[in-house]
C-alpha cells in the first residue's frame, strides 16, 4: 500500500460517519497530512453543513502547517456555489500545496472543474487513489446523478424451505428474522431515505416502517393503494413519520400523508421513481411483498438484495422472489440466520 492509498482509505473511513445525514450529498472524507503526520481531519456530516475539506481544515490546530501539508480528499473539491462555498476555493486561500483526490465528482456543477481549478492556481494534483473504492463510497449519489433515479435495495427474509410468509388473510406475520438480524433491518432503515411495501403488506402486516431498535432518522413510509382501501388507523398513517400514498385517485393531501397520483394503465415503478429523483431521494428500500419485490426484479430495476435465510420451515406459503442467475454474492452470517447480499 502506497503513502497516498493509506491516507484516502482513512478519507473512506471517515467518509462513511456521514451515511444516514450527508443526503443528498455524497459522503466524503477528508485527511491533512504534514511531515508524514495527520494534523486534521474531516467528513461531510450532514447535508447544508461544511464538507469534508472544511471540516477538516478546521480541525488543525496550528494552520501554518498548511502550507507544506497535502489534503486527502475521497471526491473531488467542489468548485461552485451551493449551499456552502466551493471547497476548492478554501484550499487555494489557505496555500495547500498538494491535493489528493480519490475520483472526479460525477455531478455535472463540479465533474473535473475542482481539479482544474486547483491546477490553475499551481496546486500539484493526484487524481484516481483508490478510485474504485472511493467511487463505490458514492455509488449512491453517482445512480441518483447519472442514472436519474434513487439508488434501490430490495429485502426479504425467507424460510429454509423457501416461502417468505403463510398464505393469510390476517393474523400476524411470520417471523423469520432473529432479534439481531431484525436490529439490522432497522439499521438499513436509518441508513435510506424511503422505504417502500404494497398494499397487502401494509394491510396484514401493519408495519411502523421505523428506526425503532437503531439510532438513526426515519425514512420517508411509501405505500402503493390504487384505489385508498386501506384504513388510516393502521401504523403507517399514525404521523410518527411522513407517509406517501401512490393511487389511481385524486386525494388531498394532509399535514403527515402525501398523495401521489399514478396511471395504472402504465407501468408504476418508473413513475414512483420519477417521484423520488424529483425529491430528490436518492435512496430506497423495498421491503414488500413477493409481488412487489419480483416486479422490481423483472425490470432490472435495483441494485442490491439482501435475503436472510432462516432455519425455519413453513412447508407452504407465499413463495420467495426469483432472482436470475449470473449475480455475485457474499455471504454474511447475523446470529442463527445467513444473509446473502447480491449487488449488480
Amino acid at each position: 500500500m502506497t503513502k497516498d492509498e493509506k491516507y484516502i482509505r482513512r478519507c473512506i473511513q471517515l467518509a462513511r460517519n456521514g451515511m444516514c445525514n450527508a443526503a443528498p450529498n455524497p459522503m466524503v472524507g477528508a485527511v491533512i497530512v504534514c511531515n508524514d503526520r495527520i494534523i486534521g481531519e474531516g467528513y461531510h456530516v450532514r447535508c447544508g453543513e461544511g464538507h469534508a475539506e472544511v471540516n477538516a481544515i478546521r480541525s488543525v490546530k496550528d494552520e501554518s502547517l498548511l502550507k507544506k501539508s497535502t489534503i486527502y480528499v475521497s471526491l473531488e473539491p467542489c468548485s461552485h456555489y451551493g449551499k456552502t462555498p466551493p471547497c476548492a476555493d478554501l484550499i487555494i486561500s489557505k496555500g495547500i500545496p498538494r491535493v489528493v483526490v480519490g475520483c472526479v465528482d460525477p455531478f455535472s456543477l463540479v465533474s473535473g472543474r475542482g481539479i482544474q481549478k486547483l491546477r490553475d492556481a499551481g496546486i500539484e494534483v493526484t487524481v484516481g487513489v483508490l478510485e474504485n473504492e472511493c467511487r463505490a463510497l458514492i455509488k449512491r449519489f453517482v445512480t441518483f446523478n447519472i442514472q436519474k433515479r434513487p439508488y434501490i435495495t430490495l429485502k426479504w427474509a425467507e424460510s429454509a424451505d423457501g416461502f417468505i410468509d403463510v398464505n393469510r388473510e390476517s393474523g400476524q406475520p411470520v417471523i423469520l428474522s432473529t432479534p439481531i438480524t431484525s436490529m439490522y433491518v432497522h439499521k438499513q432503515r436509518a441508513e435510506h431515505q424511503a422505504i417502500l411495501v404494497g398494499r397487502k403488506t401494509a394491510l396484514l402486516d401493519n408495519p411502523s416502517l421505523t428506526t425503532r431498535n437503531w439510532y438513526g432518522k426515519n425514512p420517508i413510509r411509501l405505500v402503493i393503494d390504487k384505489e385508498l382501501t386501506l384504513p388510516l388507523n393502521l401504523k403507517l398513517f399514525d404521523g410518527k413519520t411522513p407517509t406517501w400514498v401512490f393511487t389511481a385517485l385524486e386525494k388531498e393531501s394532509t399535514t403527515n400523508i402525501i398523495y401521489y397520483k399514478l396511471d395504472f394503465n402504465q407501468n408504476i415503478l418508473p413513475q414512483i421513481l420519477q417521484i423520488l429523483y424529483e425529491n430528490k431521494l436518492q435512496s430506497l428500500l423495498v421491503e414488500g411483498g413477493s409481488q412487489l419485490l419480483q416486479s422490481f426484479i423483472d425490470e432490472e430495476i435495483w441494485d442490491e438484495i439482501y435475503i436472510e435465510y432462516s432455519e425455519a420451515l413453513l412447508h407452504k406459503g407465499v413463495k420467495h422472489p426469483v432472482i436470475p442467475a449470473g449475480y455475485g454474492k457474499q455471504v454474511l452470517s447475523r446470529d442463527k440466520n445467513t444473509i446473502i447480499h447480491y449487488e449488480k
